[in-house]
């Protein structure tokens, strides 16, 4: 038996989110059923909201309601050093260890030649702009420890070093709590890398 069109409808909505398969579509589906008209409507007028209201900041390409971001718009960053990251969920990690105080340059992905995402599909011609007009002296590359990931560091860091601006790349290794007879061998090799003085 197939379900009616509406919801039938709302459940392949919900399967086109990332790692929401046909199952969990249907649970979904079937709880905002037993939701309040009320907070169906504010789900929905959200969902309208966060996609029409949301743009990416001018400068540093994360996502925000205003242009330039607050993130940009704080004097009281440091000017002097930009930290890359893949995306804006990346940005909001960093802002709550509360620690780092400089100014973010979001990619919006990285290089995938099997993806067929290369330089010109990302946000680096405006970070190169941005070395060019502003006080920069570092540049942290902290791109995720995938092979994608790597390409996209080495990339930017060969753009950039030219230029007589510090690239440095955030370290990797062992997490705080893990075992070392569990860790693969790349992490025990970025561990062993990245090590430093006691």
């Amino acid at each position: 038996m197939d379900y009616p069109s509406p919801i039938a409808k709302l459940i392949n909505s919900f399967t086109k989110l990332p790692g929401i398969g046909s199952k969990t579509a249907a649970r979904l589906a079937f709880y905002v059923l037993e939701m309040s008209e009320a907070d169906v409507s504010y789900f929905a007028q959200a969902l309208i909201n966060a996609k029409r209201d949301l743009k990416y900041c001018s400068v540093c390409g994360n996502i925000t309601d205003t242009d330039p971001c607050m993130i940009c718009s704080d004097s009281s960053r440091d000017r002097s050093i930009i930290l890359v990251v893949e995306d804006s969920r990346d940005v909001m990690s960093m802002e709550k260890m509360q620690e780092y105080h400089g100014c973010y340059h979001v990619l919006q992905g990285v290089l995938s030649p099997m993806e067929g995402t290369g330089p010109e599909d990302l946000n680096i011609a405006s970070l190169i702009k941005r070395l060019q007009n502003e006080e920069v002296k570092e540049v942290i590359v902290a791109t995720n420890a995938t092979a994608e990931g790597e390409a996209t560091a080495i990339y930017l860091s060969r753009l950039i070093k030219p230029a007589g601006i510090k690239v440095t790349r955030l370290a990797h290794g062992l997490s705080v709590g893990s075992d070392i007879e569990y860790a693969d061998e790349m992490t025990l090799f970025r561990a062993i890398e990245g090590r430093r003085e006691l």
